[in-house]
């Protein structure tokens, strides 16, 4: 039969992932000649051969294609026949165009049992990987994806890694990362002569001696320590200075995994699947992790090992008896990002821990564990990095380049390429130097990792923000975008919807277009603009960035604005013991005389008061604890009291929500003695009819019923069911987050989007 030849190009997650000799074994398959390349932008595939196998070749091309990979399309066209008499992997060739970088990925299966076999050669290899699994993002020096363009080509091949990496017929067939214990990275402890396997052995011993160590990984720095040992988990709270917060916790297998938290067939399948995030999981009653792992948490963040030196340190041949779970949290001082160097290990974690087990594999780009929650048997993104980012959004008609640097808690930034949007992975909170400088280093390294030249900044309305002035400093016009309006459009880019909706965001604080803080707005949204409807009560927020943190101040705040009297709010206050007569009167001062105050319309400050009434968080060491531990207690109680709240109301030119007359009911409610677990949930429910109601209200004003839910209140799952179930019963089209966080690490998106929409 006559011979025809095809031209297909693969956009998509086609580097990394073995895709090239996926292509050439499947050419093989089918008796095709002809060649495979990686472009950068696309895989380029030249095919040689009869129709009918070409014609096979190319549905088997997406429906066998390897697990890892991503195909978002396939172009192809006809051309001339060359005479090739075989299939070839040829080298790379950089063309300008859409970029897809893959994640890092978990040990897979087939090395994890080559990592303990004692037959094969790369036993108890630390770096053992292949086409499926290993480093990848935090690795790359540039596009394409090859080795001379990675941190590992400071390791040549042996001669047998080579044999490997050039046959069609092996696992690590054109596998960048692929190395052995001959001719790969090294680990180490730091500041020691102790190399490889007496390393290992050296922090395996410490481990379980009770010490806490440092364990250099795939994207950075974990702290660690045996999680079933209540001294060694409370003495590293006490190191790091963090009394509350949850740490993550690395079990040894699934079954490990089972007696510490309560697991489901679909929180299995993501605990075992190729990204390996933290998730957090009902905690078991007879869990033999540590209570201080997660002080009065009912979850734990539970994670298996991804990388191949977190699963020596469990199981190695050297009869050191281990416990099956560790903390494994981010290795970093409180504020400031995850170390990836020698030296900021050395820096920054050498008074936290005894000992530091690093290797000579640089890390290009940092990359924190990805956290997900759990929400109706599916993953709620809370920190997106590992094994995510940089995965991109698609917006469709869009054309531009635009850079978004994100929020100051919780930020990553977002690189808008044409169609396609790059969130990045996790970099920190920006009101630590060593992060902002981290921020413009990995900013730039991405920038350059996908050959973009953007032509505007964005970033917060914020005028102070430390982000909003790096913005200013890169030269290029800047486009600021309103706090709030960024979490909408952020939900609906995920959820690729662009028409307008009714953007319901909820959240600590953000900068309003009026000057005073915003915190629990109904928008009308879409990609070009937004129009405050509604909100919240508004209220005096005192006391400046210290009210943020304690939430006795907003409760105060709160009474004195219920009652008009010092001394019937210092009454209620001592009755409630959120405040003494002092600090009472100091609150009262400040509001009256308008010293260190801010209207306020915040709902994260809202939760935090009602917190500090029920006597749940009256402070908060973390960002968010008030709010969490009162979601909580809601899960205890339940309501059996309902009242008629008052009607929605005008004011300023936008709807308000009556939520001073909640916040007054329970402040009631409380002093007759009503349970705390009782009055959370009253809280929760009456809430989100009051959100509802307000949503009923931007429908008549607006016509539109889609309503989309975004900010970090709506990390809180009991709120985000009752509003959620509240609104599908009265008819609205509901968008909510999956893989891009609720919080202000998804902000970054809903900037870059907006900025690119600005340029068309």
């Amino acid at each position: 039969m006559e011979k025809t030849a095809v031209i297909l190009r693969v956009y998509g997650i086609v580097q990394g992932v073995g895709f090239r000799p996926f292509v050439a074994r499947l050419a093989a398959e089918h008796g095709l000649m002809g060649s495979v390349c990686n472009k950068g932008p696309y895989v380029e595939i030249y095919l040689e051969g009869e129709e009918s196998p070409i014609k096979l070749f190319s549905e088997e091309l997406i429906t066998k294609a390897p697990p890892r990979s991503a195909i978002l399309k396939v172009d192809g066209e006809q051309t001339e026949p060359k005479g090739s008499l075989s299939f070839e992997i040829i080298e790379s060739a950089k063309e300008r165009g859409a970029i897809f970088v893959s994640p890092d990925i978990a040990t897979c299966p087939e090395c994890k049992k080559e990592l303990f076999d004692p037959k094969d050669r790369r036993y108890l290899h630390p770096f053992i990987n292949c086409t499926a699994c290993g480093p990848r993002l935090t690795i790359l020096d540039a596009m394409p994806y090859d080795r001379e363009r990675t941190s590992m080509k400071a390791f040549p091949m042996c001669e047998r890694c080579a044999e490997e990496y050039n046959s069609p017929t092996s696992r690590r067939y054109d596998a960048q990362p692929v190395c052995c214990n001959d001719c790969g990275p090294e680990v180490y402890i730091l500041g020691t002569e102790t190399k490889g396997a007496g390393a290992i052995t050296e922090i395996r011993r410490r481990i379980a001696d009770g010490e806490i160590v440092a364990i250099k990984g795939i994207g950075g720095f974990h702290l660690c320590c045996d999680a079933t040992n209540e001294n060694a988990v409370s003495l590293l709270r006490e190191r790091k200075h963090r009394p509350v917060k949850p740490f993550a916790v690395m079990v040894r297998d699934m079954e490990a995994a089972r007696r510490a938290v309560k697991v489901t067939p679909a929180a299995e399948e993501i605990l075992e699947g190729p990204k390996k995030p933290i998730l957090l999981l009902e905690r078991q009653e007879n869990s033999t992790i540590a209570p201080s792992a997660a002080p009065g948490n009912p979850k734990i963040g539970i994670m298996l090992p991804y990388a191949p030196v977190q699963m020596l340190l469990f199981d190695y041949p050297d009869g050191i008896k281990m416990p099956e779970a560790f903390i494994m949290t981010s290795g970093n001082p409180s504020g400031a990002p995850i170390c990836r160097t020698d030296d900021d290990a050395r820096e920054a974690l050498g008074p936290l821990c005894e000992a530091v087990l690093s290797h000579d594999r640089r890390i290009r780009v940092r990359a924190d564990d990805s956290v997900m929650d759990f929400y109706h048997e599916a993953p709620y993104m809370i920190r997106r990095s590992r094994g995510y980012a940089p995965l991109p959004v698609m917006v469709k008609g869009f054309r531009g380049e635009v850079l978004a640097l994100g929020g100051e808690l919780k930020n990553t930034f977002c690189i808008g390429r044409d169609e396609l949007f790059y969130p990045s992975a996790y970099v920190g909170d920006m009101s630590d130097l060593r992060t902002m400088q981290a921020l413009r280093e990995t900013s730039k390294r991405m920038t350059e990792l996908l050959e973009t030249e953007p032509s505007v900044t964005a970033c917060d309305l914020h005028p102070r923000y430390n982000t909003t002035q790096l913005a200013n400093e890169l030269g290029k016009p800047v486009i600021q975008v309103q706090h709030h309006y960024a979490h909408v459009v952020s939900c609906m880019a995920e959820n690729e919807v662009s028409e307008p909706v009714i953007g319901v965001s909820f959240d600590g604080t953000g900068y309003g277009t009026d000057g005073t803080v915003w915190g629990g707005e109904f928008l009308r949204a879409d990609y070009h603009g937004f129009e405050r409807l509604g909100s919240i009560e508004p209220f005096c927020q005192a006391g400046g960035d210290r009210s943020s943190k304690e939430g006795w101040r907003i409760a105060v705040n709160l009474l004195y604005s219920l009652s008009g009297s010092k001394e019937e709010t210092a009454d209620t206050a001592g009755r409630l013991k959120i405040a003494s007569a002092e600090q009472v009167n100091a609150q009262c001062f400040m509001a009256d005389n308008g010293v260190n105050c801010v209207t306020s319309t915040s709902a994260g400050r809202l939760f935090d008061a009602v917190s500090a009434v029920l006597g749940i968080r009256k402070q908060v060491s973390f960002e968010g604890e008030a709010a969490m531990f009162l979601e909580y207690a809601a899960r205890n109680g339940r309501n059996s009291k309902k009242i008629s709240l008052p009607e929605i109301f005008e004011r300023e030119g936008r709807f308000i929500l009556p939520t001073a007359e909640i916040f007054s009911n329970i402040v009631e409610r409380t002093v007759s003695g009503d349970e705390p677990p009782v009055l959370a949930r009253f809280f929760h429910e009456a809430l989100a009819d009051e959100i509802v109601a307000g949503c009923e209200r931007a429908r008549e004003m607006t016509g539109i019923t889609t309503a989309a839910l975004s900010g970090g209140v709506f990390q809180n799952l009991l709120l985000l069911e009752l509003v959620e179930t509240g609104l599908e019963e009265k008819g609205f089209r509901v968008l909510r987050h999956h893989l891009i966080p609720p919080n202000d690490g998804g902000i970054c998106l809903g900037q870059a989007v907006y900025a690119m929409a600005q340029i068309q």
